[in-house]
């Protein structure tokens, strides 16, 4: 998993309240467990027509966002079914950041476990950022992970919780199977008496 410190990029607004994961990624690009090649349906439904073409008014097919890596979101994203595949393609699209004031459990949970970094914030600092979002790529938001603070195009800073544990494994780019690796030594020496007292096993 890659590491997550601090990322400036193009947010893109997107002031819809209670986007669950079928938005995010509907269920007919769920037939895949590999975590590429999910960027195409991100928001399938609100991006694309049904003959395939780009709905022109939707925030991601507009120059300005199209490269955005940040989100700024309505009201309890990410709800809905428990799918991991919302989060995969989110970063495939090349999102590594969600900023609401709220998200589903599950969803926030499985962020953390795939590098993207969710950020809580009062709906007052919400609307500020979503009006710096708004002005396209000419504002880019910085996100500091380590001094847990976005800092806006004009200096203003919104400062935001995250726990701590999960702040550490962003920093160092550890997922579940990371964190299992940390303990190889151990999970070797375990194994090693256990092979030792029970040679029949």
């Amino acid at each position: 998993m890659d590491k997550f410190t601090t990322l400036t990029g193009v947010a893109a607004p997107l002031p819809i309240v209670n986007i669950d994961t079928d938005m995010i990624i509907p269920k007919q690009f769920l037939k895949t467990i590999e975590r590429t090649g999910l960027a195409r349906g991100l928001f399938f439904e609100l991006r694309f027509n049904e003959d395939g073409s780009e709905k022109p008014d939707f925030v991601l097919n507009k120059d300005s966002w199209r490269k955005a890596q940040i989100i700024v979101a309505g009201d309890n994203f990410g709800c809905g079914s428990s799918r991991e595949h919302a989060p995969w393609a989110l970063l495939d699209y090349g999102i590594r950041c969600v900023i609401s004031t709220s998200f589903a459990d599950i969803f926030y949970n499985n962020c953390f476990k795939n590098g993207i970094l969710p950020i809580r914030v009062s709906q007052a600092d919400l609307d500020k950022l979503m009006d710096d979002a708004n002005r396209g790529a000419n504002a880019t938001l910085t996100v500091d992970l380590e001094a847990q603070e976005i800092r806006g195009p004009d200096g203003g800073t919104v400062k935001f919780d995250i726990d701590p544990f999960r702040k550490h494994c962003l920093l160092e780019g550890l997922d579940d199977i990371g964190l299992t690796m940390q303990k190889g030594e151990a999970i070797e020496a375990y194994e090693a008496k256990t092979a030792s007292a029970r040679p029949w096993a």
